[in-house]
């Protein structure tokens, strides 16, 4: 069963908002209320947030998990681009990439 990743907020923007939604919901395992033609409400993502149609510009959002492994391989097979390899940091371990709307994220896990 996948991994269903967690975020606490986030409002994500996205040129190709269609891809980006498919993305999160391959990735992520999440689904979304549909608001007109150019925005998405976020569902079971922890808390609520949104993706706007628009080109990209948001902050890196972390996600986290207790299998980071599992998550990497999850989000790689929906189709990210990873931007960095997992990586060790005070606290734990994570790793980055792009969305294909171009969203810069990353998944943590705790040490």
């Amino acid at each position: 069963m996948p991994l269903t990743l967690e975020i606490d907020y986030v409002e994500f923007y996205s040129a190709e908002l269609e891809a980006t939604e498919d993305f999160f919901g391959k990735a992520f395992s999440w689904e979304f209320v549909k608001y007109g033609p150019d925005y998405r409400d976020i569902q079971n993502a922890g808390i609520g947030g949104g993706i706007e149609r628009s080109g990209p510009k948001a902050p890196l959002i972390v996600l986290k998990t207790d299998d980071l492994p599992a998550a990497y391989q999850q989000v790689s097979d929906a189709g990210a681009e990873i931007t960095k390899e997992i990586f060790e940091f005070p606290g734990g371990t994570r790793f980055e990439f792009r969305e294909p709307g171009g969203t810069d994220m990353a998944v943590w896990c705790p040490a």
